[in-house]
């Protein structure tokens, strides 16, 4: 397949130049790490619904990936296919994307709640040639959906299912292809075929809220500038142990759950199915020192260690990105985990952009959203692209190594400039010392009557009410003055919330009363993405079909 990653070659000069892409591939790392400790348990993974841990050393790991490399080979799998895989946390994952990568195929990580709907678009969008899924997750049969899509896809080769031992196209029988070992000719066809720091290595699907999925363009280069950077800012090493518990078919779980302990020599930690309880076990079993997830998976883990009285002494860095952290969060986490408690900014387009720093104050943590790591720019804009002054919100633009290639087949869309800059589509403001606050997507922004209403701030403020166990604050239309604001709210547990409790909080605390929401609606639970992220889109909907 040919990749239109046409955001690449015009920066590639000056990227290498400042020495922002290194050069290298997952390949290298792995070669690396396999050369120095080929007997350092590389990954641990954890299946909960079968309690089963299995763990890879990186000889282990290697080994399995040129073996399922030669298995793809010898089914037609080449340099440029696109190999897709709905697969959940686990080995058979983190093999699939370095057996790609040994034959220069293009991983397109998939999650794992999607259905035919997205699936059909998807696999049909990307040309995937293969598709590898587990036999069942969380009770639902992945391979008959898979195999009834393959009927429908005519690019669509080989359906190989994780578990299923009977057929040839099960994920053992195409790992056992190694054997015979390879030929010549084959080995030959593997080294030419790996992938280069400039090819597109991985094709991974936005969430389309909007309209059509856009399919993410990244290569090496993009992806390591990101890594290597982020691991400097947060000071990993070698000797750290990454837990995972998102998704690594999200870009939080891809880059730095599966692609940074590799590239650091580290050992990684993978979680199928986020379970607090269980995450505490790993933490305390394999020296877990650092993760990364949304602020549920972190109000999560504070409360299990809280209940249980156990502690998480090896945990050192807890790194919030997705959506602003409540201040109560963050000093009861830090209270609690006696972890730092970073927060951070990101996109699948360019990973994460800005974190704050192990050194700032906590209170940076749930007021800022860091800034920028090192190859990353950030401009903050008026309707008309001019720079706004410090302190006032705008259109965030950034201009960042780690920005995506592009759209594939969808140049018209990648929002970026002849000067490189992107236009994220939220809305930000810039403080004096260059840390950055999001405000929310540009469509979620609130205007009443012309005022901008500080979504964000106000979320935050309620998050400290005591009946509240989560909020978000939407738009619904309103006649005269276009838009006004509704708090959705979970209570705690044992709590009732009315609209005078909550408007009564918010004038305690001088909040404007423009500012105030005008409608309540209490629900059991908010509509999430899988990493916790609350989707907002479908709380307006919510509101404007009365459900």
């Amino acid at each position: 397949m040919e990749f239109d990653a046409v955001l690449l070659p015009p920066r590639r000069e000056h990227s290498v130049a400042r020495g922002w892409w290194p050069e290298r591939t997952i390949n290298d790392a792995l070669d690396a790490a396999l050369a120095a400790w080929p007997d350092k348990v590389a990954l641990t993974a954890v299946s909960t619904a079968t309690g089963q841990t299995t763990s890879l050393t990186y000889a282990a790991l290697a080994d399995a990936a040129e073996r399922l490399a030669l298995g793809l080979l010898r089914r037609g799998v080449g340099r440029g296919d696109v190999v897709a895989c709905q697969l959940p946390n686990g080995w058979p994952f983190a093999v699939t994307y370095l057996a790609c990568a040994r034959i220069g195929a293009v991983l397109n990580p998939l999650m794992h709640i999607f259905r035919e709907r997205e699936l059909s678009f998807m696999l049909r969008h990307g040309e995937a040639k293969v598709f590898l899924v587990p036999k069942q997750f969380r009770g639902f049969d992945h391979a008959a959906m898979a195999r009834a899509l393959q009927r429908e896809l005519a690019a669509l080769r080989h359906v190989i299912v994780v578990g299923e031992a009977a057929t040839q196209e099960s994920f053992d029988a195409v790992l056992m292809a190694g054997e015979p070992a390879a030929t010549d000719a084959e080995r030959a066809q593997m080294q030419a075929s790996r992938a280069r720091p400039d090819d597109v290595m991985q094709l991974m699907y936005t969430s389309g809220t909007t309209g059509e999925p856009k399919g993410v363009m990244h290569s090496a280069n993009t992806t390591f500038s990101n890594i290597e950077a982020y691991a400097q800012r947060m000071r990993l090493g070698r000797d750290d142990v990454i837990l995972m518990g998102s998704p690594l078919a999200h870009q939080t779980g891809f880059m730095y759950g599966l692609m940074m302990p590799i590239v650091l020599g580290a050992s990684a930690v993978m979680l199928d199915v986020w379970d607090p309880a269980t995450a505490v076990g790993l933490i305390q079993a394999h020296g877990v020192t650092f993760t990364m997830a949304s602020t549920p998976f972190l109000a999560d883990l504070t409360k299990a260690v809280a209940a249980s009285g156990e502690t998480v002494p090896s945990l050192r860095a807890f790194l919030c990105a997705g959506a602003p952290i409540p201040g109560p969060v963050v000093e009861k986490a830090r209270k609690v985990l006696g972890a730092k408690i970073v927060s951070a900014w990101g996109m699948t387009e360019n990973g994460a952009v800005t974190l704050t720093r192990l050194d700032d104050d906590d209170a940076r943590a749930s007021t800022t959203d860091g800034c920028p790591l090192p190859g990353v720019e950030l401009r903050v804009v008026d309707a008309q692209d001019r720079d706004l002054p410090t302190g006032e919100t705008g259109r965030l633009l950034v201009r960042s190594c780690s920005n995506f290639g592009g759209y594939l087949k969808r140049a018209q869309w990648n929002g970026t400039d002849e000067a490189g800059w992107f236009d994220t589509g939220d809305m930000a403001w810039l403080d004096a010392t260059g840390y950055v606050r999001i405000a929310g997507r540009s469509k979620d922004v609130i205007i009443r009557g012309g005022e901008n209403i500080p979504v964000v701030e106000i979320e935050a403020l309620l998050y400290r009410h005591p009946a509240i166990e989560t909020v978000a604050i939407v738009a619904y239309p309103d006649e005269r003055l276009g838009e006004r604001a509704c708090a959705v709210v979970v209570p705690r547990p044992g709590q009732s919330v009315d609209l005078p409790a909550l408007t009564g909080f918010l004038a305690s605390h001088k909040v404007a009363r423009q500012y105030w929401p005008e409608r309540l609606e209490v629900r059991e639970a908010l509509p999430t993405t899988p990493t916790g992220k609350i989707q907002k889109f479908k709380l307006r909907e919510m509101l404007q079909t009365g459900e």
